[in-house]
């Protein structure tokens, strides 16, 4: 039986990160322009592109100017609603508060991390979970070094390969969940150090190995090098969703 597409989807977008200053001093990570826009316009641009039609934000720090930027969600396509943490909740109670807020509660929907931007196919990721009859699948990115990795015949060097792919996969920050697992998420702390390990354990977390572009930001480096990949790929978003100007 084909599964039923995945129309709603989440984005965690509360923290400070404060590894991303001077960025992060006067706003939140999801709000950091890329080429002009923010992370968010890029992630609702993609979730639209992708028949998504409902999603929630999950706020915390400086969230007001998430909200002033991305309103009800109209010029992007889609229908966003807000779940606003008081106080701190962690990125697994943030994601079990702002679950509750979901268009539908009862529907697997996607999950994303505030700090990505990707092009592939939400359409397979759906279909590769139902297919797997998992609780969770987590897209994952092949692994990408951050230094030159020197080429060696014995002792002498014959070059130097620059940031290579590595033959593992790293979590994408991009996730389906089927409704149930979320009464298992912590009120307060980290899925991924509670929650995951023992859906693992029970053969119910799957991963999905993603094709096509992606880049998580999460310093000063990454937002200059996305923003150079995104006008490599011609992925900058069209003006009116840009808060800042786009550098030659």
């Amino acid at each position: 039986m084909p599964a039923q597409p995945v129309t709603q989807a989440l984005i965690l977008a509360g923290g400070q990160a404060t590894r991303m200053r001077p960025y992060t001093d006067d706003a939140p990570k999801a709000m950091v322009p890329v080429a002009g826009a923010p992370i968010v316009g890029y992630q609702l641009a993609w979730l639209a592109e992708h028949g998504v039609d409902a999603v929630t934000i999950s706020g915390g720090y400086k969230h007001e100017m998430i909200t002033d930027y991305v309103g009800d969600g109209s010029r992007f396509g889609l229908r966003v609603d807000y779940a606003i943490e008081d106080e701190p909740l962690g990125r697994g109670g943030g994601l079990k508060y702002a679950a509750t807020h979901l268009a539908n509660p009862d529907a697997p929907f996607f999950v994303l991390n505030g700090d990505v931007i990707t092009t592939f196919s939400l359409a397979d990721l759906a279909q590769f979970h139902h297919a797997h009859d998992g609780a969770v699948t987590i897209a994952l990115s092949p692994y990408r070094s951050n230094w030159g990795v020197a080429e060696l015949d014995g002792d002498k060097i014959r070059g130097f390969v620059q940031s290579p792919e590595l033959p593992y996969w790293i979590n994408a920050g991009i996730y389906v969940f089927d409704p149930d697992v979320v009464d298992e998420l912590p009120d307060i702390g980290d899925h991924e150090d509670t929650t995951f390990p023992k859906l693992a354990e029970g053969g119910q977390l799957i991963g999905y190995r993603l094709a096509g572009y992606w880049r998580g930001i999460d310093t000063v480096k990454d937002v200059i090098a996305a923003t150079q990949e995104v006008k490599q790929h011609g992925r900058v978003l069209p003006e009116q969703f840009r808060t800042t100007a786009v550098d030659a």
